[in-house]
């Protein structure tokens, strides 16, 4: 379904979320959107996500692109095997952790 216009269609967004894997994002980024509509909780369940941004435009896309490439990425992340799930949640809620928590098999 292509839309007729150059503006976002919001009908598109629950055919989105049946397309995106467990744990996959929709990202909505239309400045100007039509109304999304009803669509079943099932649609978010295994951790789907539907987010949105606003007042970006292309070049600002490029530009964080070329600043990622010249600037190295910092990332905190503290790996737990999977059997220590339930760590991780206890590190997480008590502010024992920066940046991420990994679950590993």
């Amino acid at each position: 379904m292509r839309p007729s216009s150059s503006r976002p269609v919001g009908a598109l967004v629950p055919q989105a979320l049946r397309a995106v894997r467990k744990g996959g994002r929709v990202v909505c980024g239309g400045i100007h959107m039509s109304d999304i509509p009803s669509f079943p909780y099932r649609l978010l369940w295994e951790e789907r996500q539907l987010l949105s941004v606003a007042n970006l435009t292309r070049e600002d896309g490029l530009e964080f692109l070329r600043f990622i490439g010249e600037e190295p990425l910092a990332v905190a992340a503290t790996t737990y095997p999977l059997d220590k799930a339930n760590d991780a949640l206890d590190d997480l809620r008590a502010g024992r952790l920066q940046g991420a928590a990994v679950l590993v098999p």
